[in-house]
Order: structure tokens, then C-alpha cells, then sequence
């Protein structure tokens, strides 16, 4: 295996790892009082994606999906799915939902997590004052 093709697999692993703890991070990171900071501020790059760089490359554009999914076009591993959601429920549990479903239920989770983080953040600010 030459050096550059193993290079590829193993940033396929990575961003398999990588952005699936992000992912949990987004969702679960604002429970323990020491990461609710870094929760905020990752749930707001996150949103920055999605919303402010998808006007130019499709909203939910997610940076850290579009090099995974370059990697994996380097190593003829072709995705067939439009979210990274969806690669992974296929990935990991062979389930396919429908496309509008997964996104919906990923927003709504998102804005959950948004809402809670950003409720949290405030209280912080008031009880320091």
C-alpha cells in the first residue's frame, strides 16, 4: 500500500472519530459544568456552518463533513447519502431513513442542545454579575 493511500485511510478513520465525538459533544456537552463553555462555542461554529457558509455551499454545509467526504472520494469510497447523519446511521446500524426525516430530527436535536447550552451560558453570565 503506498504511503499517500494509507495517509487517506487513515483520515477516514479520524474524521469517522473525530466528528462523530463532535457530534456527541454538540448534543451532550453542555451536561458537565467544566465543558459548557466549549459546548457554546462549538454548537456556535456549528451553526456558523450550517447557516452562514451554507447560503454559499448548500445550508447544513458542515466543513468537517465536506473533507471526510473529500478523503473519502481520494480512496473510491463514494457516499451516497447527503448528510453525515445519514452516513452514519447507514455506517454504523445499516438503518436508511428518509432524507427529510433525519434532517428534521437532526435540527430539532441541534436546537434542543442550542437552547439548553445558550440557557446555561446566561444563567452564568447573571450569576457572576
Amino acid at each position: 500500500m503506498d504511503c499517500q493511500i494509507f495517509l487517506y485511510k487513515v483520515l477516514d478513520v479520524f474524521f469517522l472519530f473525530f466528528h462523530s465525538l463532535l457530534i456527541f459533544f454538540n448534543l451532550f456537552g453542555w451536561i458537565w459544568k467544566k465543558t459548557r463553555f466549549w459546548n457554546f462555542c462549538t454548537l456556535n461554529l456549528t451553526a456558523f456552518s450550517w447557516f452562514v457558509l451554507g447560503i454559499w455551499y448548500g445550508w447544513g454545509y458542515c466543513l468537517c463533513t465536506d473533507w471526510h467526504w473529500q478523503v473519502r472520494n481520494r480512496l473510491g469510497l463514494f457516499i451516497e447519502q447527503n448528510s453525515y447523519i445519514s452516513f452514519l446511521l447507514e455506517t454504523l446500524t445499516s438503518i436508511k431513513l428518509p432524507q427529510y426525516t433525519v434532517d428534521l430530527i437532526t435540527l430539532l436535536c441541534f436546537l434542543a442542545a442550542y437552547v439548553i447550552s445558550l440557557s446555561l451560558q446566561i444563567k452564568r453570565f447573571i450569576s457572576k454579575k
